[in-house]
């Protein structure tokens, strides 16, 4: 296995292999496409990510590109399942594309990738977290982000590690609730979820799922308030936990607890339209940028180059994870030394990175299904504003408060 060394990101860009000359003679660019959702309402989170990527484009094309040619992003927006599959298969026929980057939805992922391998073009996924698209069988998916197994272990396992020590009690004393949006990220962060809860003899009291699209949380509410939850496990999207939240406001209760998995949870966007009730709220995601910087070298860098670019502080760890994603299959790109997609494969699952060397504190080493396995989700909390991480022990910056709202 060939060991790709690599400085800290944002410290210069990566040592890689020369391309060949017939390669860096070529004129022209090179053209990969971008699917995120651009529009609709999971847009604020698939703009966010896309910003990594392009803030990683730019970077790399100011390094003299990819192969000698400039890298050009031809973007497609994924409202919905159809539309990623239409939108994916112009990238592919009309505009030529040589991979595809995205795209932080699953559901949006698991189709259009669908279409990708029938075509043999490589999909460098960086923010779906459902384990299925990587578990197909195909040969040119690639995915550098954790997944919902991940989520769920750590969601879990934040209880019994963080929250019931804070506590000070038996985490198994704990009524334990799980909400989920319906699609298939709730779906499958809460069934594992579940699978981890009963692994570790935990007290289970209520599994509820709804659609993102709902207008009224109101009789989930009843029901979590019915058996008194403690803890609320959710997984859902901005708008339905800004309508959950608010809905527990109207009924004047709340549980001691709130650990969402990502997604708008992360979002500062959410925490301003919720408002205080947000402080204290927990979350399971991503790299956030209150981490230690010494296991995320170059996070401080990021936040810098991402507001010198666009004006303002990342809206979430999002562009953060796209940014490392998209270093790691340029890179690669860059090492196979050209755009036939096995010699593209060979290159992915050569990549070699530690954990702790990168801005989101990650590694890379890719399994042969093309998943990412040095990859983690971290436990961190709404605090003053801003979220912190708080576990892992050598990712923290803040300790744990064991309570949520003013």
């Amino acid at each position: 296995m060939v060991a790709i060394r690599r400085r800290p990101l944002l410290g210069g860009l990566a040592a890689a292999a020369v391309a060949p000359r017939f390669a860096a003679a070529q004129g022209g660019e090179i053209k990969f496409g971008a699917l995120y959702p651009f529009s609709g309402g999971l847009a604020l989170l698939g703009d966010e990510s896309f910003r990594g990527l392009e803030v990683a484009v730019e970077e790399r094309n100011a390094a003299g590109g990819v192969l000698g040619r400039q890298v050009r992003l031809m973007k497609g927006d994924a409202v919905d399942q159809n539309q990623a599959i239409g939108e994916v298969r112009r990238l592919m026929s009309v505009e030529r594309v040589v991979a595809v980057f995205g795209t932080y939805a699953s559901p949006l992922a698991f189709a259009a990738t669908q279409v990708t391998e029938l075509q043999g073009v490589p999909y460098f996924e960086m923010g779906a977290i459902s384990d299925p698209i990587t578990e197909r069988g195909f040969r040119y998916v690639f995915r550098t982000c954790p997944r919902s197994s991940d989520f769920g272990a750590a969601t879990v396992g934040g209880i019994v590690d963080a929250l019931a020590p804070a506590y000070g009690i038996d985490p198994k004393t704990l009524k334990i609730a799980i909400l989920h949006e319906d699609a298939l990220y709730g779906q499958t962060v809460s069934g594992f979820q579940e699978a981890q809860i009963r692994q570790r003899g935990l007290n289970q009291v209520e599994k509820l799922a709804y659609s993102a699209r709902s207008v009224d949380l109101s009789s989930v509410i009843q029901r979590l308030r019915g058996v008194n939850a403690d803890i609320v496990l959710h997984t859902g999207y901005q708008n339905d936990i800004v309508l959950f939240f608010r809905g527990m406001q109207e009924a004047n209760w709340k549980p001691r607890m709130v650990i969402g998995s990502g997604a708008g949870y992360s979002l500062t966007d959410t925490a301003r339209a919720v408002g205080p009730a947000f402080d204290g709220v927990m979350n399971v995601d991503f790299t956030q940028f209150a981490v230690n910087e010494q296991y995320a070298p170059g996070v401080a860098a990021f936040v810098e180059l991402y507001k010198r670019r666009y004006g303002s502080d990342p809206r979430s760890g999002h562009s953060l994870a796209n940014y490392f994603g998209a270093r790691v299959y340029l890179d690669a790109v860059q090492r196979a030394g050209g755009t036939d997609k096995d010699r593209i494969r060979t290159a992915v699952l050569a990549t070699d990175v530690a954990e702790g060397t990168t801005p989101t504190g990650w590694g890379v080493r890719f399994d042969e299904r093309g998943q990412n396995t040095r990859v983690r989700p971290f436990l961190l909390q709404w605090q003053g504003g801003r979220q912190v991480t708080v576990f892992p022990a050598q990712a923290a910056v803040a300790q744990l408060r064991p309570q949520m709202g003013a």
